[in-house]
């Protein structure tokens, strides 16, 4: 005999089982579940037919907002619905999004979230400009003040004087004495020329010298003896076998080939003497840069051991070439250097300045760039941000030409400019963010930023 149910009782209690416990699902699933984590239970919870409406809020600046176009989040600007109800994400309630705001593509910060994000303003100005170029650049010697120190007959060095690179000399300071047999020979004949010329008729002679004696002091001219020299010679009346060899100009040395008692060729160069009073500054300005500068530009140079003193200097010098490697070409300044603070071979930082004249203006941090076009948000006041495209030119000390978009007077975010763009690319067409469609700053659509003290959101 079998104990077990005949099998219409088994699928008659599996009915009544599945019914039951349908029943009981829709119960609790129609029960919002606030009301199970204890709290009190929202209409707005059992869906968006319950939802109690939210109402546009007036326009602080007493303008009629006008129909509305949709209802989205300010959490999640994704959500859109046509009516009112809460968000399917995280349940906040939706705001509505004026169609006047929609069209004119205005962005909405109430005061709240506005001082949460850091949300701050400047004027477009309109104010002298003044366009700056930086480069990088050295010290150098004033090659038009560089002397070279040789002779022109061979001989041998007797005495050395300045024995030491770097040692300062003096214009008329003695560098070293050299004997020369050529030079030697050279002063016999004068002297036989004096001779000569006080035997004869001296007063028919210019100056008591004879043809002979004027051919020889000439030729002692010639082989690098000054006056003074030539007259200790003639006053002596015996040639010298040492002859001095003098500084030509005050400076340094800056190069030395020569040693006491060394034996030295005509054309050999002994010294090399720099002046520097006056020093280049050679900088590297980029090829694009180079339609910018002029000679006579102003310039300031300053230096890494000295960064708190700033050099006054003029362009001097364009160079006429490129570094075919850098892509740069080469500008000259020259700076006074009295007090020697500038040394060669020290780098030094140059910028350039060009005076642009009046010129409309935005602070850099207002630009967005969204590929080809360039956006700021203009503050309307009440708390919209209107996106509009602007033309931008020459940038300088934190400040953009503006050539079109905005006028002189208009305040423009600068700060918290990047969640004001990302809110408004969020409901905006890609292709006019990413440059690839015909999209018009002027007609984005709006987004709503809502304040912190806004509902919160409730469990779904």
């Amino acid at each position: 005999m079998s104990l077990s149910p005949r099998p219409s009782r088994r699928r008659s209690a599996f009915l009544v089982a599945l019914a039951i416990g349908g029943a009981l699902a829709v119960i609790v699933f129609r029960r919002p579940l606030v009301g199970w984590f204890g709290g009190a239970p929202s209409n707005e919870s059992a869906g968006p037919a319950m939802a109690s409406p939210a109402r546009p809020a007036p326009d602080p600046r007493g303008k009629d907002p006008g129909p509305v176009d949709h209802y989205t989040c300010a959490m999640h600007p994704s959500v859109r619905q046509a009516g009112p109800g809460t968000c399917p994400i995280c349940g906040m309630n939706l705001v509505p999004v004026m169609r006047a705001l929609d069209e004119q593509g205005d962005v909405v910060i109430d005061e709240g979230r506005r001082q949460l994000i850091g949300v701050r303003t400047e004027p477009v100005v309109d104010a002298p400009m003044r366009d700056t170029l930086r480069a990088v650049g050295h010290v150098t010697y004033d090659e038009s003040a560089l002397s070279d120190v040789n002779l022109k007959v061979r001989g041998w060095i007797t005495k050395l004087y300045v024995n030491e690179t770097g040692q300062r000399v003096r214009k008329g300071q003695p560098l070293f004495t050299f004997y020369s047999p050529e030079l030697y020979n050279a002063e016999q004949d004068f002297l036989l020329g004096l001779q000569g010329a006080a035997a004869g008729d001296a007063p028919s002679k210019p100056r008591g010298l004879g043809l002979l004696a004027r051919a020889s002091r000439q030729r002692l001219h010639l082989l690098g003896l000054s006056d003074p020299q030539i007259d200790a010679i003639a006053q002596a009346g015996k040639p010298a076998e040492d002859l001095a060899v003098l500084s030509p100009a005050n400076g340094f040395v800056i190069e030395k080939n020569v040693v006491e008692g060394a034996s030295v060729d005509a054309g050999m160069r002994l010294y090399r003497i720099a002046a520097l009073s006056t020093v280049w500054v050679d900088a590297d300005v980029y090829e694009a840069d180079l339609g910018h500068v002029r000679v006579g530009q102003r310039a300031t140079v300053t230096l890494d051991y000295v960064p708190d003193r700033a050099y006054e200097a003029k362009v001097a010098y364009v160079y006429p070439y490129l570094d075919p490697t850098a892509r740069t070409g080469r500008v000259r300044l020259e700076l006074a250097n009295d007090k020697l603070d500038l040394r060669p071979g020290m780098y030094a930082s140059v910028s350039l300045f060009s005076e642009l004249g009046t010129r409309v203006q935005v602070p850099s941090a207002a630009v967005v760039y969204t590929g080809p076009r360039r956006l700021v948000f203009v503050d309307t006041g009440g708390g919209h941000f209107r996106p509009t495209e602007v033309r931008v030119g020459a940038e300088s000390d934190g400040m953009y030409e503006v050539l079109g978009g905005v006028s002189p007077g208009d305040r423009v975010a600068t700060s918290g400019v990047f969640l004001i763009a990302a809110e408004a690319r969020v409901r905006t067409a890609a292709k006019y963010w990413e440059g690839t469609g015909e999209g018009d700053a002027g007609h984005a659509p709006a987004a709503t930023l809502a304040s912190p003290s806004a509902s919160p959101p409730e469990r779904p």
